[in-house]
């Protein structure tokens, strides 16, 4: 019978109270343990793995079923007053204790009116604070076993666990969790985050405080001579520096900064003026405020890949700050410190003083006699940074070694802390347990970790915060031109230890049910989700947040912290020390890195036959590997067991691999639903267009099929798009997140009849497969005729296909530019060629990799508009060209075009306005509509 998640869920309310989870002031302890790319909240993640777990109410056919009716009778034992008791229980059995699609509307009202919410808009606390109790976990237990073979406890399998989520809310919903994940980094976050605090629980955060201090202190009181402090300071809160190159002219240093803010907010201005001595070569920083702050602070030395001399005013390419740096040449300027002063309150700034620079020379001098003994000693990652999608950028700047992503000063810090930490495991060996001691140790690497992400090359100042930001701000190396800088002696490791212990006792907090008792331990496999070390139908539920495509390169970005796992852990946890990186063949990512040297064409000009470019290899390769996962899946996996697979992306190829791996794996989609995850007000999302929803795809192992022809299920496909679409726009779900909630329902179709043939022959005369991609177009563009009758109020208006593309771009991606990929869906969609939009009409202009829609001056510019002409080819031109009259010459004018074109009276030109007026944002600029 089916699982609850086949039948129903409520995804407006997980999706708002997931964004909950999400919220910047106090992410979930997990989160902030260690840094990893892509964590599912939690509230998303427990009901996934519940709605996977519980059966739904069977229906009145399907009480004919005896398995079905006998559940029918145990839950109406259960729930009396029906099927509406029973998704209120589910509601509640998540934590979710009030209404969050109402206290996000109430929240947004008092943002308008100034309101100020005692209770924080929601009136009950966060979902995921809520540990389920015995009564609830057992009952889940119970009902669980209605439908399925499961016989006591569940067993929840993530074979991509990465930031171990989803098997950390099945191991507090009383189930036996298993992790799998290929990359050490990730396998060590998850033994210390869904393994470790719930088998020590709570009081060994004091163990670490403990340890950690000694840590500290060892390690501060070695490295105080190298940052001196003046008089009345009770703390450095960080270094402020800018990157370096000699001027091309004079060979004098000069600094590469994009602007000089040291504070900015309501409040205050601080910023940075440079004095320069041409005669003697020196240069003063000098910290202003006020109107001088607001002067000097957006004054720029490096924009747009272009750096200007502070010596000549000269400015310089990006080659040459490149060429500079690859030969060694990259230097660094102290630009100010912030402090905290015993008679001041706040942060402050002051110049660096001649005591600060000469600590910095005297922090250079001790790493090079320390140098050689601790790279005998295997205490320096002087690791190779290889080549890859995501390095390229340090490698341009000349960091080419991990050890080249810090400052002498800061991998003295790092170093140093490091040679510590093995001291201080080894004394605690004579007085903690092994698996005290394995975890003592698991946990300072961790905080070394985040003193390093924090106190790098690549970690900046945020002036608006008045804080160090960590190298990781976004999924990637991005070069900071200036940088901030901890006080390694007295701040750094202080605060990343507070942060650790912090996290775990609010993890061990979360992870003991409420009662006190300690769920099942998850087990952790450190194992290729393509060979998985487990016996054949041994998993009642798989519940996995596959890698996205080639969103992130997880390999690529955690050997950033691998190089110093690798050194701390090295004693205490060998299994995860075996690789000096990551292993990126292995992988599921769509890396076009790995495959430049085996690409037969550059993507550019006339192709071969046969020959490939390197991202159509590493697409082919991530299927492949996706396939194996999902295959090795679907053997794990008992009979009756549900598989719901949770994914977020926007691109439709992405949801083509995704939708061919889990067919070909032998799996039927049997329901989708969007749940929205992601906060608008993420560096990963926001202004990109991206989608913002998680979409739960719940899979069964696929029962025998006959083929198909896709003639024949063609009409079905778009009939199941058409009422999905309905359906999820009355939910609230809008743009791009409207097209991609239908993908799962089409997909559904095909798995009901897979294989499903073309009707054509393949390059070997073999009968061809269908790409789901052609089911997932069709969908989309029955999403589009839904879509333009919203903005249309619901009437039924006939345009061209021109000015259909230009409504469902503004609808779709509310913003003028997006991905040239996107458009080119949107041109399948509306039965066009992007050469008929771009070049024939004029409406968009493509340009690396992304497509812009044209404003109506622009357009005329481009000769592709004019408002004096007497006919246009589209109704969008009619309205472009109105628009430039409005705008130049007033409305007057507007109504004499109006009579003259005889359009004055057309009702399609002004159903355009109105569905323009409704698609595109009010926030456009003046021209742009």
């Amino acid at each position: 019978m089916r699982s609850f998640i086949e039948h129903w869920i409520p995804a407006e309310t997980i999706g708002a109270e997931s964004l909950r989870d999400a919220s910047a002031a106090k992410k979930p302890p997990n989160s902030r343990l260690h840094v990893w790319w892509a964590r599912r909240p939690l509230t998303a993640s427990r009901a996934a793995v519940v709605a996977s777990l519980l059966p739904a109410w069977p229906t009145a056919e399907e009480a004919n079923d005896p398995v079905a009716r006998r559940a029918l009778e145990s839950l109406s034992a259960e729930f009396p007053e029906g099927e509406e008791q029973y998704r209120a229980w589910f509601v509640k059995s998540m934590g979710i204790m009030g209404d969050p699609v109402a206290g996000r509307r109430r929240i947004a009202e008092a943002r308008i009116t100034g309101e100020k919410l005692a209770d924080g808009g929601y009136g009950y606390k966060r979902a995921f604070t809520v540990t389920p109790d015995r009564q609830t976990v057992a009952r889940i237990h119970r009902l669980a076993s209605l439908r399925t073979e499961i016989d006591g406890v569940p067993t929840v399998l993530d074979p991509f666990a990465g930031g171990g989520s989803i098997p950390f809310e099945a191991a507090r919903y009383g189930c036996e969790a298993v992790a799998g994940e290929l990359n050490p980094v990730a396998a060590a976050i998850l033994h210390g985050t869904v393994r470790l605090p719930a088998e020590l629980g709570e009081d060994f955060s004091k163990k670490i405080g403990v340890w950690g201090d000694l840590w500290a202190s060892r390690v501060g009181k070695r490295l105080k001579p190298f940052f001196p402090k003046q008089d009345q300071e009770a703390s450095i809160a960080g270094y402020i520096w800018a990157h370096t190159v000699p001027c091309p002219t004079t060979g004098r240093p000069t600094p590469l900064a994009p602007d000089f803010w040291l504070a900015r907010d309501d409040k205050r201005k601080v910023a940075v003026r440079l004095d320069v001595n041409r005669a003697n070569g020196q240069v003063t920083p000098v910290v202003v405020q006020g109107d001088d702050a607001k002067t000097y602070g957006a004054r720029s030395t490096y924009k747009r890949g272009t750096g200007i001399s502070i010596w000549t005013h000269e400015s310089f390419d990006g080659a040459y700050i490149r060429a500079q740096a690859k030969a060694g040449n990259l230097d660094e300027m102290m630009l100010a410190v912030s402090v905290t002063r015993l008679v001041a309150r706040g942060r402050q700034f002051r110049e660096p003083s001649q005591a600060d620079l000469d600590a910095v020379e005297a922090a250079s001098k001790e790493l090079a006699v320390r140098l050689p003994g601790w790279e005998v000693a295997d205490l320096v990652p002087n690791d190779p940074i290889l080549p890859g999608a995501k390095t390229r950028e340090p490698r341009n700047m000349g960091l080419d070694m991990w050890r080249k992503m810090f400052t002498d000063r800061q991998l003295l810090s790092a170093c140093t802390a490091l040679e510590e930490l093995h001291r201080i495991v080894a004394e605690a060996r004579a007085e903690l347990s092994e698996t005290e001691v394995r975890a003592l140790s698991l946990y300072l690497a961790f905080a070394l970790d985040k003193a390093v992400d924090y106190n790098s090359r690549l970690s900046s100042w945020h002036a608006s915060r008045g804080v160090v930001r960590n190298t990781f701000d976004r999924h990637d190396f991005a070069f900071k031109w200036s940088f901030a800088e901890f006080d390694g002696a007295a701040a750094l490791l202080q605060w990343t230890l507070s942060q650790v212990q912090d996290s775990y006792r609010g993890i061990a907090r979360l992870a003991r049910s409420a009662g006190g008792d300690s769920p099942p331990s998850p087990v952790v496999l450190r194992s290729k989700a393509q060979s998985l070390p487990l016996p054949d139908s041994s998993i009642d539920a798989v519940i996995t947040d596959p890698p996205y495509y080639d969103n992130v390169m997880y390999g690529e970005c955690s050997d950033f912290f691998l190089v110093w796992l690798r050194r701390a852990l090295r004693e205490t946890w060998p299994e995860l020390c075996d690789l000096p990186v990551s292993d990126k063949q292995a992988e599921a990512v769509a890396n076009a890195s790995l495959y430049s040297e085996l690409a037969t064409h550059s993507g550019r000009g006339k192709r071969v036959p046969g020959s490939k470019t390197a991202s159509e290899l590493a697409d082919e390769q991530y299927e492949r590997l996706l396939i194996e996962c999902f295959r090795e899946a679907h053997r794990v996996l008992k009979g009756d067991g549900t598989m719901t697979v949770m994914f977020t992306h926007k691109r439709v190829d992405a949801w083509d691999t995704l939708g061919s791996a889990l067919l070909e794996s032998g799996f039927a989609i049997l329901s989708s639903w969007p749940v929205h995850t992601e906060s608008e007000h993420s560096l990963h999302q926001a202004k990109k267009n991206a989608a913002q929803s998680t979409i739960l795809l719940t899979c069964r192992k696929r029962e025998s099929t006959a083929p198909a022809y896709w003639a024949d299920i063609k009409d079905e496909v778009a009939a199941v798009a058409r009422t999905n679409a309905d359906r999820f726009s009355k939910m609230g779900i809008r743009g791009v997140d409207l097209s991609i909630a239908t993908y799962g329902p089409s997909l559904s179709v095909l798995s009901r009849n897979w294989p499903v043939y073309t009707g054509e022959l393949d390059v070997q005369g073999e009968t061809e497969v269908l790409r789901p991609d052609v089911a997932l177009n069709l969908a989309r563009a029955e999403v589009a005729k839904l879509k333009k009758a919203d903005l249309l109020g619901g009437r039924d208006v006939q345009f061209d296909r021109l000015t259909d593309f230009w409504l469902l771009a503004w609808s779709d991606f509310e913003a003028a530019e997006f991905p040239s990929g996107e458009a080119l869906k949107l041109c399948i969609a509306t039965n066009l060629e992007l050469e008929e939009v771009s070049k024939q009409a004029g409406l968009v202009q493509a340009k690396s990799g992304t497509v812009m829609l044209l404003s109506p001056a622009q357009r005329r510019s481009m000769r592709t508009l004019d408002p004096d002409d007497n006919e246009w080819p589209s109704a969008i031109d009619q309205l472009h060209a109105l628009m430039l009259v409005f705008d130049e010459e007033g409305v007057a004018a507007s109504q004499a075009w109006l009579r003259r074109t005889g359009l004055g009276e057309d009702d399609r030109l002004r159903s355009l306005l109105q569905a323009a007026l409704s698609a595109v944002p009010r926030t456009q600029v003046k021209g742009e509509f």
